[in-house]
Protein backbone atom coordinates (compact mmCIF):
# COMPACT_ATOMS: atom_id res chain seq x y z
CA UNK A 1 0.00 0.00 0.00
CA UNK A 2 1.16 3.70 -0.96
CA UNK A 3 2.24 6.02 1.50
CA UNK A 4 0.67 9.14 1.90
CA UNK A 5 4.05 10.89 1.00
CA UNK A 6 4.03 8.60 -2.34
CA UNK A 7 -0.07 9.68 -2.95
CA UNK A 8 0.54 13.31 -3.05
CA UNK A 9 4.05 13.29 -4.78
CA UNK A 10 2.48 10.96 -7.65
CA UNK A 11 -0.82 13.02 -7.80
CA UNK A 12 1.54 16.70 -7.92
CA UNK A 13 2.93 15.08 -10.45
CA UNK A 14 0.16 13.78 -12.60
CA UNK A 15 -1.33 17.33 -12.72
CA UNK A 16 1.69 19.03 -13.46
CA UNK A 17 2.13 16.87 -16.59
CA UNK A 18 -1.63 17.31 -17.37
CA UNK A 19 -1.19 20.67 -17.28
CA UNK A 20 1.57 21.12 -19.62
CA UNK A 21 3.85 22.70 -16.62
CA UNK A 22 6.17 20.68 -17.09
CA UNK A 23 8.15 18.26 -19.52
CA UNK A 24 8.79 15.04 -17.43
CA UNK A 25 12.96 15.64 -17.39
CA UNK A 26 12.37 19.41 -15.78
CA UNK A 27 9.62 17.58 -13.54
CA UNK A 28 12.18 15.22 -12.39
CA UNK A 29 14.61 17.65 -12.01
CA UNK A 30 12.93 19.71 -9.79
CA UNK A 31 11.12 17.12 -7.56
CA UNK A 32 14.66 15.79 -7.48
CA UNK A 33 15.83 19.60 -5.90
CA UNK A 34 13.64 19.37 -3.44
CA UNK A 35 14.14 15.33 -2.10
CA UNK A 36 17.65 15.88 -2.84
CA UNK A 37 20.06 14.10 -0.85
CA UNK A 38 19.44 13.04 3.33
CA UNK A 39 22.86 13.46 4.38
CA UNK A 40 22.72 16.35 6.73
CA UNK A 41 26.56 16.22 6.70
CA UNK A 42 26.60 18.54 3.52
CA UNK A 43 23.86 20.66 4.67
CA UNK A 44 24.86 24.29 5.30
CA UNK A 45 23.14 26.68 7.47
CA UNK A 46 23.05 30.32 6.36
CA UNK A 47 26.12 31.75 8.50
CA UNK A 48 28.24 28.80 6.68
CA UNK A 49 27.22 29.74 3.61
CA UNK A 50 27.77 33.63 3.66
CA UNK A 51 31.16 32.32 4.57
CA UNK A 52 31.89 30.23 2.30
CA UNK A 53 31.17 32.43 -0.02
CA UNK A 54 33.59 35.07 1.65
CA UNK A 55 35.84 32.44 2.17
CA UNK A 56 35.50 31.72 -1.88
CA UNK A 57 36.79 35.35 -2.89
CA UNK A 58 39.65 35.11 -0.53
CA UNK A 59 41.42 32.12 -1.98
CA UNK A 60 44.61 33.02 -4.03
CA UNK A 61 44.34 32.30 -7.97
CA UNK A 62 47.14 30.73 -10.35
CA UNK A 63 46.76 29.77 -13.64
CA UNK A 64 44.88 26.50 -14.44
CA UNK A 65 47.07 23.56 -12.93
CA UNK A 66 47.92 21.05 -15.51
CA UNK A 67 47.92 17.63 -14.51
CA UNK A 68 50.29 16.34 -11.67
CA UNK A 69 52.60 13.91 -12.86
CA UNK A 70 54.60 13.72 -9.89
CA UNK A 71 51.59 13.12 -7.36
CA UNK A 72 51.88 10.06 -4.94
CA UNK A 73 49.33 8.95 -2.45
CA UNK A 74 51.68 8.16 -0.53
CA UNK A 75 52.60 11.86 0.47
CA UNK A 76 49.87 12.02 2.76
CA UNK A 77 50.64 8.84 5.01
CA UNK A 78 49.07 5.91 5.56
CA UNK A 79 45.03 5.50 4.47
CA UNK A 80 43.74 5.23 7.23
CA UNK A 81 45.52 6.45 9.98
CA UNK A 82 44.25 6.79 14.13
CA UNK A 83 45.39 10.29 13.69
CA UNK A 84 43.39 11.10 17.44
CA UNK A 85 44.90 8.03 19.35
CA UNK A 86 40.76 7.00 20.03
CA UNK A 87 41.78 3.46 18.32
CA UNK A 88 39.84 3.38 15.53
CA UNK A 89 41.26 4.75 12.27
CA UNK A 90 39.20 7.91 10.57
CA UNK A 91 37.50 5.35 7.89
CA UNK A 92 35.90 3.66 11.25
CA UNK A 93 35.09 7.41 12.86
CA UNK A 94 33.61 8.65 9.57
CA UNK A 95 31.00 5.77 9.08
CA UNK A 96 30.26 5.68 12.34
CA UNK A 97 29.85 9.57 12.59
CA UNK A 98 27.40 9.41 9.00
CA UNK A 99 25.49 6.20 9.23
CA UNK A 100 21.81 6.87 10.16
CA UNK A 101 21.72 6.45 13.66
CA UNK A 102 17.54 5.77 13.40
CA UNK A 103 18.10 2.80 11.09
CA UNK A 104 18.90 -0.89 12.49
CA UNK A 105 23.22 -0.66 13.02
CA UNK A 106 25.60 -3.01 14.35
CA UNK A 107 29.38 -2.04 15.69
CA UNK A 108 31.74 -4.47 17.08
CA UNK A 109 35.01 -4.30 18.81
CA UNK A 110 38.62 -5.14 16.37
CA UNK A 111 41.54 -4.75 18.48
CA UNK A 112 41.44 -1.08 19.93
CA UNK A 113 38.49 0.27 18.22
CA UNK A 114 35.60 -0.06 20.28
CA UNK A 115 32.85 0.72 17.61
CA UNK A 116 34.32 -0.99 14.34
CA UNK A 117 30.87 -0.49 11.99
CA UNK A 118 29.43 -3.66 10.90
CA UNK A 119 26.15 -3.21 9.31
CA UNK A 120 24.07 0.02 9.05
CA UNK A 121 22.66 2.63 6.49
CA UNK A 122 24.35 5.79 4.84
CA UNK A 123 22.40 8.10 2.53
CA UNK A 124 25.06 9.34 -0.65
CA UNK A 125 25.50 13.02 0.18
CA UNK A 126 26.72 13.17 -3.63
CA UNK A 127 23.31 11.32 -5.42
CA UNK A 128 20.93 10.87 -2.22
CA UNK A 129 20.92 7.06 -2.79
CA UNK A 130 20.23 5.14 0.09
CA UNK A 131 23.03 2.62 0.72
CA UNK A 132 22.48 -0.91 3.43
CA UNK A 133 25.56 -2.27 4.26
CA UNK A 134 24.27 -5.97 6.22
CA UNK A 135 27.89 -7.02 6.36
CA UNK A 136 30.11 -4.31 5.97
CA UNK A 137 33.15 -6.96 6.09
CA UNK A 138 31.88 -8.25 2.83
CA UNK A 139 33.75 -7.05 0.10
CA UNK A 140 31.48 -6.45 -2.14
CA UNK A 141 29.41 -4.48 0.20
CA UNK A 142 32.27 -2.58 1.96
CA UNK A 143 33.01 -1.28 -1.40
CA UNK A 144 29.86 0.63 -2.01
CA UNK A 145 30.23 3.26 0.82
CA UNK A 146 33.75 4.47 0.51
CA UNK A 147 35.08 7.59 2.30
CA UNK A 148 35.83 10.58 0.10
CA UNK A 149 38.11 13.59 0.63
CA UNK A 150 35.78 16.83 -0.57
CA UNK A 151 38.66 18.18 -1.25
CA UNK A 152 40.45 15.06 -2.76
CA UNK A 153 44.36 14.43 -2.18
CA UNK A 154 45.21 15.20 -6.22
CA UNK A 155 43.49 18.24 -6.24
CA UNK A 156 44.69 19.85 -2.70
CA UNK A 157 48.72 18.63 -4.74
CA UNK A 158 47.58 20.55 -7.70
CA UNK A 159 46.77 22.98 -5.51
CA UNK A 160 49.71 23.57 -3.21
CA UNK A 161 50.02 20.52 -1.17
CA UNK A 162 52.94 19.31 -3.35
CA UNK A 163 55.25 22.13 -1.08
CA UNK A 164 53.96 21.07 2.56
CA UNK A 165 55.38 19.20 4.92
CA UNK A 166 54.70 15.61 5.58
CA UNK A 167 52.96 16.22 8.82
CA UNK A 168 50.72 18.95 6.97
CA UNK A 169 49.58 16.12 4.62
CA UNK A 170 48.71 13.59 6.90
CA UNK A 171 46.64 16.41 8.76
CA UNK A 172 44.62 17.25 5.72
CA UNK A 173 44.30 13.28 4.67
CA UNK A 174 42.50 12.66 7.73
CA UNK A 175 40.39 16.10 9.11
CA UNK A 176 37.17 14.45 9.50
CA UNK A 177 35.72 18.02 7.46
CA UNK A 178 36.92 16.83 4.64
CA UNK A 179 35.75 13.47 4.85
CA UNK A 180 32.58 12.03 4.42
CA UNK A 181 31.09 8.45 3.42
CA UNK A 182 29.76 8.37 -0.15
CA UNK A 183 28.53 5.61 -2.33
CA UNK A 184 31.05 3.77 -4.30
CA UNK A 185 30.27 4.50 -7.50
CA UNK A 186 30.31 8.69 -6.60
CA UNK A 187 33.36 8.20 -5.03
CA UNK A 188 34.72 6.56 -8.07
CA UNK A 189 33.59 8.80 -10.37
CA UNK A 190 34.80 11.94 -8.78
CA UNK A 191 37.68 10.48 -7.87
CA UNK A 192 40.41 13.32 -7.85
CA UNK A 193 38.73 16.09 -9.67
CA UNK A 194 38.73 19.60 -9.07
CA UNK A 195 35.08 21.69 -8.22
CA UNK A 196 35.67 22.23 -12.29
CA UNK A 197 35.86 18.65 -13.41
CA UNK A 198 33.14 16.95 -11.44
CA UNK A 199 29.67 17.73 -9.32
CA UNK A 200 27.34 16.51 -7.05
CA UNK A 201 23.61 16.26 -8.35
CA UNK A 202 22.24 19.80 -8.38
CA UNK A 203 20.46 19.25 -4.70
CA UNK A 204 23.93 18.47 -3.27
CA UNK A 205 25.73 21.57 -4.85
CA UNK A 206 25.47 24.01 -2.27
CA UNK A 207 26.69 21.74 0.84
CA UNK A 208 29.83 20.53 -1.41
CA UNK A 209 30.89 23.60 -2.69
CA UNK A 210 30.26 25.37 0.91
CA UNK A 211 32.46 22.62 2.85
CA UNK A 212 35.14 22.43 -0.74
CA UNK A 213 35.23 26.17 -0.21
CA UNK A 214 35.98 26.22 3.48
CA UNK A 215 38.67 23.14 3.26
CA UNK A 216 40.14 24.93 0.99
CA UNK A 217 40.78 28.27 2.56
CA UNK A 218 41.19 26.43 5.74
CA UNK A 219 44.33 25.12 4.67
CA UNK A 220 45.31 27.84 2.51
CA UNK A 221 45.31 26.23 -0.97
CA UNK A 222 44.83 28.21 -4.08
CA UNK A 223 42.39 27.86 -6.53
CA UNK A 224 42.25 29.27 -10.76
CA UNK A 225 39.51 31.21 -12.66
CA UNK A 226 37.84 27.89 -13.98
CA UNK A 227 37.23 25.98 -10.46
CA UNK A 228 36.38 29.58 -8.95
CA UNK A 229 33.45 29.68 -11.37
CA UNK A 230 32.11 26.43 -10.96
CA UNK A 231 32.40 26.84 -7.19
CA UNK A 232 30.38 30.28 -7.53
CA UNK A 233 27.89 28.95 -9.79
CA UNK A 234 27.30 25.81 -7.65
CA UNK A 235 26.89 28.46 -4.08
CA UNK A 236 24.38 30.38 -6.72
CA UNK A 237 22.31 27.70 -5.96
CA UNK A 238 22.32 27.49 -1.98
CA UNK A 239 18.87 29.41 -0.09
Amino acid sequence: MSSPKTIVVLTLAVVLLAAGFFAWPRFASWLAERVGPGNSLLSSTPDEIDGARRSLGDLVLIGRPGRALDYRRAAFGAAWDDVDGNGCNQRDDVLLRDLLKDRPYSLGRQRECSHDVLAGTWIDPYTGAEIVLTDAKQRDQAQSVQIDHIVPLLAAWRYGAREWTDQQRLRFANDLANLVAAGGEANQSKGGSDAAEWRPVRAAQCGYAVRYVTVKHTYGLTSDAVEKAALADMLATCP
